[in-house]
């Protein structure tokens, strides 16, 4: 069934990169130091009244330093953004599907941790904040109000791989989209009657794909005999 080989290729998606990540820094030991990891400990530990947030990594002294460690945080934000496009793709169905939407999930978080660099320990961070996500607008309304939990994820991950706390985004990352396809597999609150974000498909999703292909094939005929 299609929805446990999506959770199969999450695993081991995520399980790739942590191996990807632990190989590189064995082969290469100073890239420990460039990686922008460690945010969520320092936000955790900062001291009380202080608004500015610190971003930067030990050994980064020049500007070859600060592009490795700039290329590193936004690699971060793309690779545990991809993952959620994946559950988006799979949960959506083809008449509310929004290819425009994916492809937001997939650069968005990159741009977010580009501004959130940018405008890093001063006060105009809490209100950069606030205009990322107010400056995500769109054209067209989202087709359900559950596409803005994407959204709201993607700009998550760009904040976390700003401020240097890739693991956050990465924990994010896995926790939402595990959460989720558990919630679509077992149709959690779903009344008879009541209007659904995800698909009616759950665990027989060949099923309802043959279903599909089938009716597909009968508007065929409808419209050739006519």
């Amino acid at each position: 069934m299609r929805t446990f080989k999506l959770l199969a290729w999450l695993t081991i998606y995520y399980a790739a990169l942590g191996l990807g990540l632990f190989v590189a820094t064995l082969l290469y030991p100073p890239l420990i130091d460039f990686l922008p990891i460690g945010g969520v400990e320092a936000l955790i530990n900062q001291p009380a009244g202080r608004t500015g947030v610190q971003i930067g990594a030990s050994q980064v002294g020049n500007l070859g330093d600060s592009l490795m460690w700039l290329a590193i945080a936004i690699a971060g934000a793309l690779v545990a953004a991809i993952p959620v496009s994946w559950t988006y793709i799979k949960v959506r169905h083809r008449d509310e599907y929004d290819q425009a939407l994916v492809q937001t999930v997939v650069l968005l978080p990159m741009i977010v941790t580009s501004i959130v660099i940018v405008v890093h320990n001063s006060l105009a961070l809490a209100f950069a904040l606030a205009g990322i996500a107010a400056g995500v607008q769109f054209r067209n309304a989202l087709k359900s109000p559950g596409d803005v939990l994407f959204i709201l994820l993607s700009i998550g991950i760009g904040l976390a791989a700003g401020i240097g706390a890739v693991e956050l985004a990465i924990v994010m990352s896995i926790a939402f989209n595990y959460s989720f396809l558990v919630l679509w597999m077992t149709d959690y609150g779903h009344r008879r009657g009541g209007e659904r974000f995800m698909r009616r498909s759950n665990l027989w999703d060949d099923q309802d794909e043959e279903e599909e292909a089938e009716e597909e094939r009968r508007k065929a005929r409808k419209e050739n005999e006519a």
